[in-house]
């Protein structure tokens, strides 16, 4: 408690007088001095923790020994009341001296000795006596001669200081109440102290439960008292808002928790957690009347120092004053991301993971529990669930208790059955959160593109109907049910960027195949199939390049660039010459490239006539002076690139002694390249029965640019038509939120990277799980599993939830042995839903919620707040649901009708104003 070095005036000194006991006949001398020399009560006796001691005047204290230990009551020495007046600096302010010492200054005697003194000699005229106590200091007891003089203001009025003293065993709280009665503050108000550091900064002296000694608090150091403004926040904290701002926000009073929060960038997903556990009443509550204060854990190694409890507490106070619009969750967002580095910097995260955090660090910041006891975890044994359910929950209990705990916390039944031995294992688990699944359809829509082999055809699109877990083939049958044609004469290939990115086998899953790629089906003669050279056909891959001028133009290099949609061409093998190549692909692409006239022929053999040095090349050529890459590679001459300019040469692919045939102008080259449209001289051998390949052969059409602009039609070639099945919608049916509960406590089999270990078998088992409710929270959250990840794919699962807004029965889930009489127990209305809009990339979160004073919803929606009516809560984004027990809802109701007019009694009564349509 506070120590003043004296008392403060002579009143003082009266009123220890007045506890001194009567006085008594005056022992003699002898007496006197063994009584305060040697007795029970002298100055030998040990020093005990708390107890008063006294100071007294070496001078004074002298002369009475001398006194004493003469004999002569009558004597010369005596020596007077009591007089400590050389330990005082003045006698006005009656402040000790400084830097006295025992044994030269003065003696110290306990409370007993002092009080005898006084009763025999009195104590000078106005003098207070000085009182000290004993404390425990590392290692030693000690009479505390000097305490800890701090200097207490306020931060409204930093130049208007208090000095009081305190010893140093003093709690920071004493310190706190010490300033709190001299500023006159009202019990109502919070208030919080900042100590100033040597070099003139502040530090929050966050746990007031420690010594004054432990705070490092010395003499003469200034400590601030800061009271928090009625809207919730703290002067010390400057608002993000424009002076204009604040005043209209100081002049705004609305609904307390209709406030906004705002969004710093991708913050969605944490104001959507906030807005929900906001929203929970007895959460708010106990953050609205401080009960938080006396339960921060600064000591706990799991929690976060109460950092993230009273930034919680902050945001809480504030969008629950009614003065605030919206805030700016700036604090509360660097504590976050200081303590949960996952959530630094400004990224879209997931709101339930947000939540989770956040539930675990307010528990561990209000963990009641201050030093966690080792507990042994036990299985059932045999032994009855409910002797070993509550076993499970006491355990709990032991190292867990928080408001977090009281509200969020029910307890599972797991029961894992070993699939060789027949060993079952039951265990009791705490959980804070259902994360349910959604029941999945096994069935996906994959939409495909048909080329067909018959050139006047378009590509058709389909929208296909095929097993989730199917394989490639299945994707070919269900093609055929549209097409007619035979799933063998398929091939199935992934088309990015005008090139093959990969040509799928039938055995290969279809889990390897996203919603976003772009999937072709090519219809292929039935004798044939890709780098297969047992077959009669071959199929070979074909690239379109366009030649490209170079850059530097005293080079006569060209680019080739990739373009349009690649082609899958059945050739028979005994065709498979470069000349009969050309005309193959050319009656394929008849249908969006046009065969040159007569007169284009004439053209040509004229151009061919003014160019006779080089001769007209034979497809397949391949000569000097050009490049190609599906890019805008540069290639030197010796590439071999096929070229419309020059002859060919002795080592070229192509055989110099092909039959000569009619000149007829070539709209495009052929060149054999690699998978990815770039040039490969070394897949393919030409002889006289025509080409062999050694590798998976792929062909590039190559176009100069004057001829594709004249017999290449770009628009024909893009041209596709959609099959009647485009039109189709697979119907997702809804779902009502039992069955996901349903989903939740049906029995599974581990998956093969999570085995138990069989105590009976000794070794990792893929045993079969089953987890039961047993007990129920408070406060349910369900959290409804939407996203799905695999090793291949990931979707988010938009099926639509029906949840009920109120009467929420889990009576038929919860095994433990029920109270009939109480149905409430099992009973639960809805209160808050954390909305996700958007896909995995990307999205945006909300809230619904329901205020607890009023009963209306709102939408939260970042700083926007509107209300709305019940039918607009459920959606096909509702992610995670709050839900409140009803015996705790009309527990509520009861306390705040008692203190002030009763609200609406339910969430979703008709509002006053206009609605907004979230849908």
């Amino acid at each position: 408690m506070a120590m003043a070095a004296v008392a403060a005036s002579p009143a003082d000194a009266a009123a220890v007088d007045d506890q001194e006991p009567q006085r008594e006949a005056v022992p003699d001398l002898e007496s006197q001095r063994r009584q305060i020399e040697n007795g029970e009560n002298g100055r030998g006796r040990p020093l005990q923790v708390g107890e008063s001691w006294f100071l007294v005047g070496q001078h004074w204290y002298k002369q009475w020994e001398v006194y004493v230990q003469g004999g002569n009551q009558d004597s010369s020495t005596f020596p007077g009341c009591i007089n400590n007046a050389e330990l005082f600096e003045d006698q006005v302010n009656w402040r000790l001296k400084k830097e006295l010492v025992e044994g030269e200054d003065y003696v110290l005697l306990p409370a007993a000795a002092w009080h005898y003194l006084v009763n025999w000699y009195g104590l000078e005229h106005g003098q207070p006596p000085i009182e000290r106590k004993v404390v425990e200091l590392p290692s030693i007891h000690k009479v505390e001669v000097y305490p800890v003089e701090l200097v207490l203001v306020q931060h409204s009025d930093m130049d208007t200081p208090h000095t009081a003293q305190f010893s140093q065993t003093d709690s920071v709280d004493l310190v706190l109440q010490t300033a709190r009665e001299q500023f006159l503050v009202s019990p109502q108000e919070e208030t919080r102290l900042w100590i100033k550091n040597a070099e003139g900064s502040f530090e929050r002296l966050c746990n007031t439960r420690v010594t004054v000694l432990d705070a490092s608090l010395k003499t003469g150091q200034v400590v601030v008292m800061e009271t928090r403004n009625k809207d919730g926040t703290w002067p010390s904290v400057q608002p993000h808002a424009t002076s204009s701002t604040l005043e209209e926000e100081e002049d705004f009073q609305g609904q307390p928790g209709i406030c906004g929060l705002t969004n710093l960038g991708n913050t969605c997903f944490m104001n959507s957690a906030l807005q929900c556990l906001s929203n929970v009443p007895q959460l708010t509550e106990y953050f609205l009347k401080n009960q938080y204060v006396e339960e921060l854990n600064f000591c706990n190694p799991l929690g976060m120092k109460g950092e993230i409890a009273q930034a919680y507490a902050d945001l809480v106070k504030q969008a629950w004053s009614g003065h605030h619009r919206s805030i700016v969750p700036q604090v509360f967002k660097t504590k976050v991301g200081h303590f949960a580095s996952q959530f630094l910097g400004y990224q879209q995260h997931d709101s339930q993971e947000l939540l989770s955090f956040l539930l675990d660090g307010l528990h561990e910041d209000l963990n009641r529990v201050k030093k966690k006891e080792y507990v042994e975890l036990c299985d059932a044994a045999g032994r009855p669930d409910q002797e070993v359910a509550q076993e499970a929950w006491q355990n709990h209990k032991r190292r867990n208790d928080s408001v977090i705990v009281d509200t969020f916390h029910g307890l599972f039944k797991s029961t894992l059955v070993c699939p060789d031995c027949g060993n079952v294992s039951v265990t009791f688990d705490p959980f804070c959160y259902l994360s349910v699944p959604l029941p999945v359809s096994h069935k996906r829509v994959m939409e495909v593109f048909f080329v067909s082999m018959d050139p006047r055809r378009k590509p058709e699109q389909h929208r296909l109907v095929v097993p989730k877990k199917g394989k490639i083939s299945d994707l070919c049958v269900a093609l055929a049910k549209h097409t007619g044609i035979s799933p063998e004469r398929m091939i199935v290939a992934d088309v990015f960027s005008h090139r093959f990115y990969k040509i799928y086998q039938l055995e290969e899953s279809l889990s390897s195949i996203l919603d976003r790629d772009d999937i072709f089906i090519y219809e292929v003669s039935g004798r044939a199939a890709v780098g297969e050279n047992s077959r009669e056909d071959v199929v070979l891959p074909i690239y379109l390049r366009e030649r490209t001028p170079a850059r530097d133009y005293n080079s006569s290099y060209y680019g080739l660039m990739l373009f349009g949609h690649p082609l899958l061409v059945s050739v028979p093998r005994d065709r498979l010459s470069w000349d009969a190549l050309y005309h193959i692909l050319l009656y394929r692409l008849s249908r969006y490239v046009t065969r040159p006239s007569s007169d284009d022929e004439d053209d040509g053999d004229e151009k061919a006539d003014l160019e006779d040095k080089d001769s007209l090349p034979k497809p397949g050529h391949v000569t000097e002076g050009s490049s190609q890459d599906p890019g805008l590679e540069q290639a030197g001459p010796s590439s071999g690139v096929v070229s419309g300019s020059r002859a060919p040469v002795d080592n070229s692919p192509g055989p110099s002694h092909w039959p000569q045939r009619a000149r007829r102008k070539h709209l495009f080259t052929l060149q054999t390249v690699n998978s990815n449209g770039t040039s490969d001289r070394s897949t393919f051998n030409e002889d006289t029965h025509g080409v062999s390949f050694s590798s998976q052969p792929y062909i590039a059409i190559d176009w100069d640019p004057e001829m594709k602009k004249r017999y290449y039609d770009e628009v024909e070639a893009e041209g596709y038509v959609k099959h009647d099945c485009v039109g189709y919608v697979l119907k997702k049916a809804p779902v009502r939120l039992q069955e996901c509960i349903e989903l939740f406590t049906t029995v599974e089999t581990l998956e093969k990277e999570n085995p138990w270990y069989c105590p009976s078998c000794k070794q990792h088992q893929l045993a079969t799980k089953k987890l039961d409710l047993w007990m129920l929270p408070e406060t349910l959250i369900i959290h409804l599993k939407r996203f799905s990840y695999t090793k291949f794919s990931r979707e988010k699962l938009d099926t639509l939830v029906e949840f009920p807004i109120r009467d929420l029965d889990f009576s038929e889930f919860v095994i433990k042995p029920q109270n009939d009489s109480a149905p409430e127990l099992y009973k639960y209305d809805l209160i808050a839903v954390s909305n996700h809009y958007g896909g995995l990339r990307d999205g945006h979160y909300t809230t619904f919620a329901c205020n607890k004073d009023s009963g209306q919803w709102h939408y939260f929606d970042d700083s926007s707040v509107s209300p709305v009516t019940e039918n607009q809560i459920e959606s096909k984004a509702a992610y995670v649901l709050f839900y409140q027990r009803q015996d705790v809802v009309r527990r509520l109701q009861t306390q705040a009708s008692s203190s002030k007019p009763p609200a609406s009694s339910a969430c979703g009564a008709p509002p006053k104003s206009e609605f907004m349509d979230v849908n």
